[in-house]
């Protein structure tokens, strides 16, 4: 999520606490779950805006990370009954943010992490090298110049090359070193490497909701699927769990008749523009339980 975003949600929020204020409810009830068969006494949940849900009710600034109270995260420890949660998901972290402060007072996310963590959770990468940013902010000022073609791949391919698949080649390597180094800090923790949903439909296109030229659909849903691929090859690598959420969101698309993404309008009483809507962070909950099981 980049500045602009961050700006957009600083304006909204405000009108969010308002109207979320006799509206918050508990996430999805399916996320009730039997005790974990290792009790789980300290669990850090580290990520950026896909797992700390902004304006997901009920929505905390949190220093300008945008965090919600009812993002999978929260709903995992509540639904594990944990101890200890420390929730330091972030809107707009890159993996860089893993280890420097993000916002001033706002810590580095792996200063949360401690030798007794028993859990974490990490969601991290799309906004490295801004290609979220690129597929939701750039892409769609594209349109009007050839409504039917491929503008923006024809203009991320222009110099011979795809700068968005440079980029997650890049991304990849980063997000491996992150899921690495959470091992090194937190020795006996379970770690689970949540990905990210299917964005883009695979057929069709609802251009009021996702702006995009009708042949970038088949070009973002490839940026799309290869982004969750770096996260599947970070857990592979470092023998940590996966949850598989471009599967499980198969359906579930901007465009879809039941979706589990925001389009391109911001509602301030459910989800920021392009981002989760509150049933796609209960079905993250469910997955990442049903890991600990």
């Amino acid at each position: 999520m980049n500045t602009r975003v961050r700006a957009l949600l600083a304006t909204v929020v405000a009108v969010a606490v308002a109207v979320l204020a006799g509206t918050a409810a508990p996430a999805d009830a399916r996320t009730s779950a039997k005790p974990s068969p290792h009790p789980i006494a300290r669990y850090v949940a580290l990520g950026d805006s896909y797992s700390a849900g902004p304006l997901i009710p009920t929505s905390l600034v949190a220093g300008g990370c945008f965090r919600s109270s009812n993002n999978y995260a929260s709903v995992v420890a509540r639904a594990l009954a944990v101890p200890t949660f420390v929730d330091r998901t972030c809107s707009g972290a890159q993996t860089k943010d893993m280890t420097t402060s993000q916002l001033p007072g706002v810590p580095a996310q792996f200063d949360a992490l401690t030798p007794d963590t028993d859990l974490v959770t990490v969601g991290i990468g799309g906004n490295d090298s801004s290609v979220f940013g690129t597929l939701v902010g750039f892409c769609p000022t594209l349109r009007a110049s050839d409504p039917t073609g491929s503008p923006c791949r024809d203009a991320l391919r222009s110099g011979g090359h795809d700068r968005l698949i440079d980029a997650l080649r890049t991304t990849r390597t980063s997000v491996e070193a992150v899921v690495r180094q959470i091992h090194v800090l937190a020795p006996d923790a379970r770690v689970v490497v949540v990905g990210y949903p299917q964005i883009v439909p695979r057929k069709g296109t609802c251009p009021t909701l996702l702006p995009l030229a009708d042949g970038d659909y088949r070009y973002a849903l490839t940026i799309n699927r290869k982004l969750t691929q770096t996260l599947r090859h970070a857990a592979h690598r470092t023998h940590s769990a996966y949850v598989d959420l471009f599967r499980a969101s198969r359906g579930h698309d901007i465009c879809a008749a039941d979706p589990w993404i925001n389009g391109q309008f911001t509602d301030p009483a459910r989800a920021l523009n392009f981002h989760p809507f509150a049933n796609e962070q209960a079905a993250a909950a469910d997955l990442v339980l049903q890991e600990l099981r």
